[in-house]
């Protein structure tokens, strides 16, 4: 499958606050479904034909690059599902895939997601030799009755294992973590937040426990049989989050994101400056200009459906949507307010044709809830962060 030489850059490209263009690859297979996931992840009992979901991936490729047109790569992100169960011959051909359709330059951010339940040293270096030069674990817990209860794979030990390889093998390293969950402390919270800066990582990706509907834990949770933390509890946790990572040189960048400067996730913050990715892959999302336009897409969620059809048009996209200068306008308002540095006024209001509403913007700006920055940008306080859904929708109309 090796057509062109790999990308093993240990030095990234600087980060030059554009908003870039990058590939988002979804591969949707899992070894187990979590009780608390609603991604689309999907456990086959047999081997999955990965030469043909290979196949598969290059030839929507090729639609998505009619799409877009030419465009450079400023990241790309093999998500799931679990891709750490991909051979490293699939990613070397879905990366090389990616090279000759886009410009992808050296030294851009490649970003593999991976449990630690697949890890082994010799797929690590497979990847890394593919190209791979950021690894992202889903760790989840630090502690074994919780990993039990997540329904996660591994133990502690192995988690353990699987961020030193990574540590060892990759330029870029960061795992998640899943608070608020049944009966946790604060102090227990920050005991194992502490523990998981300890391992030397320069990203963290810290993420409250949510109930989402068609889970286990919805089930559970609709019966009183799971007891999640109450809003005061949560919010204290939030709080304590802030508070150490703050402290120990990795604050929040984005609401549930963490990292040392320089260190932040590049591929997410397409997402969040609101640039263009393509999503390639069952279940994968896009958002693609062409001139002034924008174009939302959505392929087919269930695997095998989606091979049959790109094998049989192309490519496996269920959903085209134009999106219009206000839905543009609202989706930069939304993801832009997550981040830290705001959003970009200029922009958002090249889009909706429209300044801020003023009596709204000075209600949220005495109740502490967002700040401008200069005359070019707003943001969120981390108080407004609390309550985030509310200040855009108070902003968006």
């Amino acid at each position: 499958m090796n057509t062109l030489a790999p990308i093993v850059a240990d030095t990234l490209l600087p980060d030059t606050g554009e908003p870039g263009f990058g590939v988002y690859v979804h591969w949707p297979f899992c070894a187990a479904k979590c009780p608390y996931c609603d991604f689309n992840s999907h456990v086959r009992h047999q081997p999955v034909d990965q030469e043909r979901f290979t196949a598969a991936f290059l030839k929507e490729m090729e639609t998505m690059r009619r799409m877009s047109g030419p465009k450079t790569v400023t990241s790309v992100f093999l998500g799931g599902g679990t891709p750490s169960l991909m051979d490293p011959a699939t990613v070397e051909a879905i990366l090389n895939g990616i090279s000759r359709h886009w410009h992808m330059p050296d030294g851009i951010e490649i970003t593999m997601e991976a449990n630690p339940s697949s890890v082994e040293a010799t797929r690590f270096r497979g990847y890394r030799a593919a190209g791979v030069n950021r690894v992202s674990l889903g760790v989840q817990a630090l502690n074994d009755a919780d990993l039990k209860f997540l329904g996660r794979l591994h133990d502690v030990a192995d988690a353990l294992k699987a961020i030193k390889l990574a540590r060892d093998i990759f330029p870029r390293m960061s795992f998640d973590l899943i608070y608020a969950r049944p009966r946790q402390t604060v102090e227990e919270w920050e005991a194992e937040l502490a523990q998981a800066i300890s391992y030397a990582v320069d990203h963290l990706s810290l993420y409250q426990l949510t109930i989402e509907e068609g889970t286990p834990f919805y089930g559970l949770h609709k019966a009183g049989k799971l007891i999640v933390p109450d809003g005061d509890q949560s919010a204290a946790l939030y709080e304590a989050t802030q508070e150490i990572t703050a402290r120990h040189g990795m604050p929040a960048y984005e609401v549930s994101n963490h990292a040392q400067p320089g260190a932040e996730s590049r591929h997410n913050l397409t997402y969040w400056r609101y640039g263009d990715y393509a999503g390639i892959g069952p279940g994968a999302h896009g958002r693609l200009s062409r001139g002034s336009q924008k174009i939302a897409t959505a392929t087919e969620r269930r695997p095998e459906t989606w091979l049959e059809q790109v094998e049989a048009q192309g490519h496996g996209m269920v959903d085209q949507e134009l999106l219009g200068y206000d839905e543009q306008a609202d989706e930069l308002l939304l993801m832009g307010l997550r981040l830290r540095e705001g959003v970009d006024l200029a922009r958002w209001q090249q889009l909706s044709g429209r300044d801020p509403n003023p009596d709204r913007e000075q209600t949220l700006l005495e109740h502490g809830f967002i700040e401008r920055i200069g005359n070019s940008r707003l943001r969120c306080t981390p108080k407004g962060m609390l309550i985030l859904d509310a200040v855009v929708a108070d902003l968006a109309f």
